[in-house]
């Protein structure tokens, strides 16, 4: 039984980043980004691994365009690798680097594919990192600058323009855990990291239109849907902490052109900040920030409920047992998908709002018959394509849905120890396997609308 269908023009697409397909990591001139320099120290990486061959994208990328193909989809979001377009991340370009994403973006418009481009997926040069990263200011003009080299090669046939890739998860993830490159352990530095972000995104964007004629802009983030465990005060100020952090820091300056004032103070009290008055936001740059996007680009993966810690600080709470959480610890809530996309219309009302990621890490059985059998995928796409219906129907400007991801590939911190495929990947021969996920999202793509009840597949 299908459902209702999805407006005309909806796309449907995949999504995947340079350095967790491309491989390659030494071959043409590419330099070194903070994640093949992270992936170098021991333990950083939970199985030891790195992305130096990872899909082998960067030889196979016929390949995998061909399995696009056997999708139907209409839209491919990829990354383009800043340190294999600028090796040191500023100067001269690399010849070699700009004309594997000439071909790539030649072989995409041939199939039939619109590109949908994302200048920064986590992947900053290396030397770019030595000289202050993105804690300096100067990374905002070499940022820009970049933008300025791959839109005026590519900006003739790309029309769809992601500036960067989840800020939150740079900057708090990589500059105040130390759980993803560059690995540091600094709340002070991370809010500096999240502004450089925002303003090199803000000052690309007119870069962009200019190489780019008549094309469609904007940032993506990471959105979650924060509830409190209880009624409590105490737990819903939590709730109110953890929203003011992970999605209002991010989206406020974007819409709304200022930080949130409860979040700064929140900053301020934890010691992170030493006044309201933030040193490094310069007179100007809110309004930079601020500047009109085309679209929204958001990527859900799962709800928080929180409860108040000792110090009033946010802590989960987990809400369904482990055997029934994604092999990333996630809840799987699809109620929070369709919340935080009809909360984001009404609070701040993007012109159009794009799913760029949305997907789930589970162990998948061996392929058996050329098939991978993967139930627990399915039924996550299922339900969460059906809360994005709701969400169109609810008033979501919603113009596209990008499952994450294309194949299974390197997961950053995680390795190769979990797997978000459509395709399997065997890493040691390089073999594509479908999934029945793939067989399914194939299936709504040319219904253009969802089933109701999980096929059967064999």
């Amino acid at each position: 039984m299908i459902g209702p269908s999805f407006p005309a023009g909806f796309r449907f697409g995949v999504a995947t980043s340079a350095q967790q397909i491309e491989g390659a990591a030494r071959e043409d001139g590419r330099g070194e980004s903070v994640w093949d320099h992270c992936a170098a120290k021991p333990g950083f990486v939970k199985d030891r691994s790195d992305a130096s061959r990872a899909c082998d994208h960067y030889h196979r990328w016929r390949d995998d365009i061909a399995l696009m193909r056997e999708l139907g989809i209409s839209a491919y979001r990829f990354s383009t690798g800043w340190s294999r377009v600028l090796p040191t991340g500023e100067g001269a370009p690399n010849e070699a680097g700009l004309a594997f994403y000439d071909r790539l973006v030649d072989g995409l418009l041939e199939a039939g594919i619109t590109p949908f481009l994302t200048l920064d997926h986590w992947d900053l040069p290396q030397a770019l990192d030595e000289k202050g990263g993105w804690g300096s200011r100067a990374t905002v003009d070499a940022f820009v600058a970049y933008a300025d080299v791959v839109s005026r090669r590519l900006g003739d046939r790309v029309k769809h323009w992601i500036t960067h890739n989840e800020p939150w998860c740079v900057a708090t993830l990589g500059h105040e855990l130390g759980a993803h490159a560059p690995g540091r352990r600094d709340p002070a530095e991370a809010l500096r990291v999240a502004h450089h972000l925002l303003l090199s995104h803000g000052r690309a964007v007119p870069v962009l239109r200019a190489n780019s004629a008549g094309c469609e802009a904007g940032l993506t983030t990471m959105v979650t849907h924060v509830e409190p465990a209880s009624t409590s005060a105490e737990d819903r100020d939590a709730a109110r902490r953890l929203d003011g952090s992970f999605n209002r820091w991010f989206l406020d300056p974007l819409h709304r052109g200022a930080y949130p004032a409860d979040a700064v103070a929140d900053r301020v009290r934890r010691g992170h900040l030493a006044s309201a008055e933030i040193p490094f936001v310069h007179d100007g740059d809110l309004r930079t920030i601020a500047v009109p996007a085309d679209f929204l680009g958001i990527n859900y993966y799962s709800r928080a409920v929180v409860k108040a810690g000792p110090d009033g600080e946010p802590v989960g709470v987990p809400q369904a047992p482990p055997e029934q959480l994604t092999e990333m610890g996630w809840e799987v809530w699809p109620q929070g998908f369709f919340d935080v996309l009809t909360r984001l219309t009404r609070d701040y009302a993007p012109k159009q709002i794009h799913v760029t990621e949305n997907g789930a890490a589970f162990a998948d059985p061996p392929a058996s018959d050329g098939v991978v059998a993967d139930p627990r995928r399915v039924d996550y796409l299922r339900t969460h394509l059906l809360a994005a219906q709701r969400a169109i129907e609810a008033g979501v400007p919603l113009a596209g849905y990008f499952a994450w991801s294309l194949m299974d590939n390197w997961e950053w911190a995680e390795g190769y120890t979990k797997r978000f495929g459509l395709y399997a990947v065997d890493f040691e021969s390089q073999q594509r396997t479908a999934k029945h996920s793939a067989r399914f999202y194939r299936d709504v793509v040319a219904a253009h609308a969802v089933p109701t009840v999980v096929p059967q597949y064999s």
